[in-house]
């Protein structure tokens, strides 16, 4: 069971959902002709990227957190699959009917919902990160759905649906293992001036040892804590 949420939890890697992404904008912008939409849906997910980035750096190099929803930062894997799912959804089926178009729409939503879950039997995130992945994520796909009801003219080219989903079958388990990881934590690194990344544990020791009168105190440097 533990290996089937490994595999599962990857259908939210950046690595593989980004490029997907960006075929379905590209095919939106130059084979249907939604230039406007497709750069809604970049921009949305662009700004939902950057804020989960920025929760990460600011953990991993300044200690930035919350001991008490075991917050450390957003989760990416959760927020990318709110942010593309439903989205790809909707470009397999524009030209279906509006109740088929909802219908894949709720299905990839909870889709998204299922990987965010799978964030936690392979403890790589809490419940509190995992939920405003999903959430941020969903945030970025509604405001790139939003008006999108109805069939749409464009002809939708069978290669593009039949890619997404061989992509989506094979790269899970083909796909080399992401290193965003290592490459967040190098960069919070080199801009916080730290010799090593903050941690979960540092978080909980901080709030168990230090009286509350010493946690303004350490907040600008949490490593002083340790």
């Amino acid at each position: 069971m533990l290996s089937y949420w490994h595999l599962f939890t990857r259908l939210g890697e950046a690595q593989i959902l980004l490029p997907l992404d960006l075929l379905a904008m590209a095919w939106l912008w130059l084979g249907a002709r939604r230039g406007p939409l497709a750069l809604r849906w970049l921009c949305a997910m662009g700004g939902a990227a950057t804020l989960t980035t920025l929760t990460k750096l600011a953990f991993i190099g300044w200690g930035v957190g919350s001991a008490e929803w075991d917050f450390t930062g957003i989760s990416g894997h959760a927020m990318f699959a709110a942010a593309s799912f439903p989205m790809l959804a909707w470009v397999a089926l524009m030209n279906r009917s509006d109740r088929a178009q909802r219908l894949g729409i709720g299905l990839a939503f909870a889709l998204a919902a299922a990987i965010a879950y799978s964030r936690l039997p392979v403890h790589a995130h809490s419940p509190s990160e995992a939920i405003a992945g999903f959430l941020l994520g969903s945030l970025a796909s509604m405001l790139s759905l939003r008006g999108l009801t109805g069939s749409h003219p464009a002809v939708l080219p069978l290669w593009l649906p039949t890619a997404l989903a061989g992509a989506l079958l094979a790269m899970p388990v083909s796909a080399p293992a992401p290193r965003t990881h290592e490459w967040v934590t190098r960069l919070s690194l080199e801009l916080s001036g730290h010799e090593r990344p903050f941690m979960r544990s540092d978080l909980h020791r901080r709030l168990r040892v230090l009286p509350p009168s010493m946690e303004r105190k350490v907040g600008a440097d949490p490593l002083s804590a340790l």
